[in-house]
């Protein structure tokens, strides 16, 4: 499995409620394909460099995971069509690769 970061924001008016069920979604999409979420860092509201539907403000969140490359498109299809989600964006990070349970044995 490859490393991958999803940076996200949604609008900074919703409820915790809206909130946590954004990231459950996430979190679900991820897991469904066989991958594991590592770190969750709420990075919370920041200024936007120009206004983006209205909002001149955005409620980030950055998510680290572990996914095969397979999984990326229906990660990419889930949020697409998530309409709490206002921008997003996946990255891979080559340099922190996940080590299976027999490479830890050896």
């Amino acid at each position: 499995m490859k490393a991958y970061e999803l940076l996200y924001f949604i609008n900074p008016s919703l409820d915790d409620e809206h909130r946590e069920s954004v990231r459950s979604r996430i979190d679900a999409a991820i897991t469904d394909q066989g991958g594991t979420v590592d770190n969750v860092d709420e990075w919370g509201k920041k200024k936007l460099a120009y206004e983006i539907n209205k909002l001149t403000t955005g409620d980030y969140t950055l998510i680290q995971f572990h996914a095969d490359p397979s999984a990326i498109a229906e990660i990419d299809r889930v949020l697409h069509i998530m309409d709490l989600v206002v921008r997003y964006k996946i990255t891979r990070c080559g340099d922190r690769e996940q080590s299976s349970v027999e490479d830890q044995a050896d």
